[in-house]
């Protein structure tokens, strides 16, 4: 099964909302007392969404593209390759714990490059709107060669459809509750489950617990050993739905009861001309 990019090429750039410094408005954080059960249900990228739908499809490594009914496009940890060099997303969030995650080189094409980091080593705070979408972050610290760099990594968050779709990016540390509250509610989570670069096993599992997210999508895993063991270790308490697609969909009136691990198979996108 390919990607296909036909449908993605048409995009929908508005301009991002300013900077404020007051409260700043958030679905996932305001509803995370409750939230509705989720299934997902595989499709192919052209085909059109239904309502209050989104689309997800692994690509490689922490790399997902995103895709709502509005036409706006997300690719998550964007490290610069994704199979065609014709489709361009709206949106492209990187990180800079390993250098997969990240490019000095975006395609100047992206109308917006969102960085999980910066220069003078504060959180980078992005909360960027588009249309019914929006992206904003959570920083993290991670390790360095010198020790501990603050602020190094970011959970980006993205807000469409009335889902809360959380990728943990390079996660090194269990977030404080501050950054747990800060990311509020999580219908779906992206997780690197390598268990050493990233986090190790038993802490990243208390987070996927502690978070409750309805669909888990692991990420980062290399090879099916440290698969597995993530699978192991979290147990009864979630269902796992194995996928031979890379891509499925989700919405927030259709989710399963029961927390639920999809694994997805990682595909580049291809031109399906």
């Amino acid at each position: 099964m390919r990607f296909p990019i036909a449908a993605l090429l048409c995009l929908a750039v508005l301009p991002a909302a300013a900077q404020e410094t007051a409260w700043r408005p958030s679905h996932c954080i305001s509803l995370v007392d409750h939230v509705p059960g989720v299934r997902v249900i595989p499709a192919g990228l052209s085909e059109p969404l239904p309502e209050y739908t989104v689309q997800i499809g692994y690509i490689d490594h922490s790399m997902f593209v995103i895709r709502d009914t509005e036409g706006h496009t997300i690719v998550t940890d964007y490290a610069g390759y994704l199979g065609d060099a014709g489709f361009v997303p709206e949106v492209a969030t990187m990180n800079k714990g390993h250098s997969s995650h990240w490019t000095s080189r975006p395609d100047p094409r992206i109308p917006h490059v969102l960085p999980g980091w910066t220069g003078d080593g504060s959180p980078a705070d992005h909360y960027l709107q588009l249309g019914n979408l929006l992206v904003r972050s959570v920083s993290t610290d991670i390790r360095g060669y010198g020790g501990t760099e603050a602020n190094g990594n970011a959970i980006f968050v993205f807000e469409t459809e009335g889902l809360c779709i959380g990728h943990l990016g390079h996660l090194h540390h269990e977030p404080t509750p501050a950054q747990y509250a800060a990311l509020g509610r999580l219908d779906v989570l992206m997780v690197p489950v390598d268990g050493g670069l990233t986090l190790d096993l038993p802490t990243m599992i208390r987070v996927v617990e502690r978070l409750r997210s309805s669909v888990v999508l692991p990420m980062h895993w290399f090879s099916g050993a440290s698969l597995e063991a993530f699978l192991a270790g979290l147990g009864d308490g979630f269902a796992v739905d194995r996928r031979a697609e890379s891509f499925m969909q989700v919405s927030l009136s259709t989710l399963p009861p029961r927390p639920t691990v999809v694994v997805l198979e990682p595909r580049l996108i291809e031109d399906d001309n």
